[in-house]
C-alpha cells in the first residue's frame, strides 16, 4: 500500500492544473510548470482536492513518486523553493557579476556558474549564497553542482555546504 499515494494534495485558489494528454501543468502566482506524467497514474481533481489513483498493484512506488511531484510543484508555484550554501575556510568566497556566480575556493583560477533558466541567485554575504527558484528539482541540482566544486572535508570543516548540514568531523592524527 502507497501511504503517499493516497494522501489528498491541497489546491489553493490561486493554482491552476491542467493535464494535456501525459503533461501536466501547473500555473500559479509565482510560474507555471509543465511535468510528463506516466499513463498508469490518473488524478482526479475535485474540490480544490487532488487525488491519485493506480491501474494495477506493480505501480506502487510510481503512484508515490507522481503524487509527490505534482505536490512539488503546486508548493514551487505558490511559495516557491530556497537553498542556502555557505562557504567555509579561510579565503573562500563568493560574488554575483550580473547572472553568473564566481567562486574563489581554494582553485588557482574562480569557479563560474550561470544560473539556469527560472534560477535566481543572491550572495547577501561574500560567504553565503541564497539559490531560489519555482522548481524543487531545478533549485535542488544547481545547489548540489555549487557544493560538488567543493564538498566539506571532514578534518577541517573546509568547504560549499548547505546551511542546515552537519558536517561530521574527524579526529586528526595525534602526533606522539
Amino acid at each position: 500500500m502507497s501511504r503517499i499515494g493516497y494522501k489528498l494534495i491541497e489546491v489553493p485558489a490561486a493554482v491552476t492544473i491542467t493535464k494535456n494528454g501525459d503533461d501536466v501543468t501547473v500555473k500559479g502566482p509565482k510560474g507555471e510548470l509543465t511535468r510528463h506524467f506516466d499513463p498508469k497514474i490518473t488524478f482526479e481533481e475535485k474540490d480544490g482536492q487532488v487525488r491519485f489513483e493506480r491501474s494495477s498493484e506493480s505501480d506502487k512506488a510510481l503512484h508515490g513518486t507522481m503524487r509527490a511531484n505534482l505536490e512539488s510543484m503546486v508548493v514551487g508555484v505558490t511559495d516557491g523553493y530556497t537553498k542556502t550554501l555557505n562557504l567555509v575556510g579561510v579565503g573562500y568566497r563568493a560574488q554575483l557579476q550580473g547572472k553568473k556566480l564566481v567562486l574563489a575556493v581554494g582553485y588557482s583560477h574562480p569557479v563560474e556558474f550561470d544560473a539556469p533558466e527560472g534560477i535566481e541567485i543572491q550572495v547577501p554575504s561574500n560567504t553565503e549564497i541564497v539559490i531560489s527558484g519555482i522548481s524543487k528539482q531545478v533549485v535542488g541540482q544547481f545547489a548540489a553542482e555549487i557544493r560538488d566544486v567543493r564538498p566539506p572535508e571532514p578534518y577541517k570543516g573546509k568547504g560549499i555546504r548547505y546551511a542546515d548540514e552537519i558536517v561530521r568531523r574527524k579526529e586528526g592524527k595525534t602526533g606522539k
